[in-house]
């Protein structure tokens, strides 16, 4: 049968106690971004229109990241039935199936959303679909209660039965309804439990009793894991973590030590890339071809071009460009700026605000001192130019091609190029001091 049109609804009104934070709990972050915009792009990807998303009041940091996307207000949390019933208005006029989903369960995926929507359209009978799960430990999830024709009903765990509670079959909460049959079912519904709440696991009994079958679509406990706990988000982290270094590999980069290597939702990799241990991806990171990148780095908001080598022990932050074959090496931090093709910065240096041409070395110790207490201000090094150990290039200033800086040099003028570049006093040399020198200081420490 033909696939009925989706709508989704996502719950997102929790407040996150046990977080212990000021943030709605959606907030946090799951490999540097929001979770609940983990989900969101899913269902971006599954095509999923339109998407409305339910918050409680006073959340208007949730509402500034949603990016536009049509929002309702709970206004007073009287349960997960509750909040869907808060978007009838917005969907009186809308024909197909709803899915029901929430934004602290941010790794489910595409291909279970879809077979929920094959389930769905396999009979004019099921006008409900469930997505269940088999935890090791089903602890406090609710139970699917299954029969002859299907989910029977589902029981909470305050509410259930010890012979219930032995079920190992649980809700995962995300749920996909006839638009007609959810809406319908959440005016009968009543908030007769334990918590005195409008279950939405309720809807599965009324479309029972109107005769239509319910199914259940079984998922990956990892998949349906809900964040509701620091701990549980650090769960949530390591399986989304370790998604991404199985398809790095995949996808032909090296992971010298794969569960050292944290990424970002966005990294990209390319093939014959080699990532050492201990290695921090943050968000906006594009690694080009046959790239070493060596252990202990963090990197954000940079592109790094084919035959790069970079650290150990290198940060680049954001706006950093690193050209083909250059070389940042060991406690190197580059911030908004552009090493252009084959230069190299090796050692203990500092670049910020600055444009490095091409075939420039960069002396270890040196510093871009682009800040003077109000502004950011601009180097610019040419190609082929040398910079000495231990220099400081006070910006703004200009280096231009070939030119060359002495050891210690702080450099406050442009330079010209081809030119070289020295300001430091002259050495002087007196013979035999240092005798003099330690003798004074041997006596001394007697004398104490």
């Amino acid at each position: 049968m033909t696939a009925h049109p989706i709508a989704a609804v996502v719950l997102a009104a929790g407040k996150g106690t046990r977080m212990k934070s000021s943030l709605p709990k959606v907030v946090h972050p799951l490999a540097g971004r929001p979770m609940i915009l983990h989900l969101l792009q899913t269902l971006d990807d599954a095509a999923i229109s339109p998407v409305i998303v339910v918050v409680g009041p006073e959340m208007a940091h949730l509402e500034a990241i949603l990016d536009g996307r049509k929002v309702v207000v709970q206004k007073e949390r009287k349960g997960t039935g509750h909040a869907v019933d808060q978007t009838r208005d917005e969907l009186c006029n809308y024909k197909g199936d709803i899915l029901v989903c929430y934004g602290d369960t941010p790794l489910i995926s595409s291909k279970t959303l879809s077979r929920m929507r094959e389930v769905m359209s396999e009979s004019s009978e099921t006008k409900l679909v469930v997505l269940g799960f088999e935890p090791d430990d089903p602890g406090e999830y609710g139970r699917l209660i299954l029969g002859e024709r299907g989910l029977e009903r589902i029981v909470e765990f305050k509410d259930a039965s010890q012979t219930q509670l032995a079920q190992r079959y649980c809700n995962a909460g995300v749920l996909l309804a006839d638009v007609s049959v959810l809406f319908a079912a959440l005016k009968e519904i009543e908030p007769i439990n334990s918590a005195s709440e409008y279950y939405l696991t309720d809807v599965v009994e009324h479309a029972r009793r109107q005769g239509y079958f319910c199914e259940v679509v079984r998922a990956d406990e990892n998949e349906v894991i809900g964040v509701n706990s620091r701990h549980e988000l650090a769960r949530a982290e390591t399986v989304l973590q370790n998604t991404y270094r199985a398809r790095a590999m995949a996808n032909g980069a090296t992971l010298l030590d794969p569960s050292t290597v944290y990424f970002s939702f966005d990294t990209v990799l390319r093939s014959d890339v080699e990532v050492g241990p201990f290695t921090v991806f943050g968000p906006g990171v594009t690694v080009g071809r046959n790239v070493n990148i060596k252990g202990f780095c963090h990197i954000e908001r940079t592109n790094i071009s084919d035959n790069a080598t970079v650290g150990p022990f290198a940060r680049l932050r954001a706006g950093t460009d690193i050209g083909y074959q250059a070389r940042v090496g060991n406690f190197v931090e580059i911030k908004n700026s552009a090493l252009a093709e084959g230069s190299k910065a090796n050692h203990l240096s500092y670049i910020g605000d600055a444009k490095v041409g091409k075939r420039a070395n960069i002396g270890a110790g040196t510093i871009t001192a682009n800040y003077d207490g109000f502004s950011k201000s601009h180097t610019d090094i040419g190609d082929d130019v040398s910079i000495g150990s231990n220099s400081v290039l006070v910006a703004p200033v200009s280096l231009g091609d070939g030119a060359i800086t002495g050891a210690g040099a702080v450099v406050r003028k442009d330079v010209p190029a081809d030119a070289l570049a020295l300001s430091r006093a002259p050495q002087k040399t007196i013979k035999g001091r240092a005798v003099t020198y330690r003798k004074a200081r041997g006596a001394g420490a007697k004398k104490s």
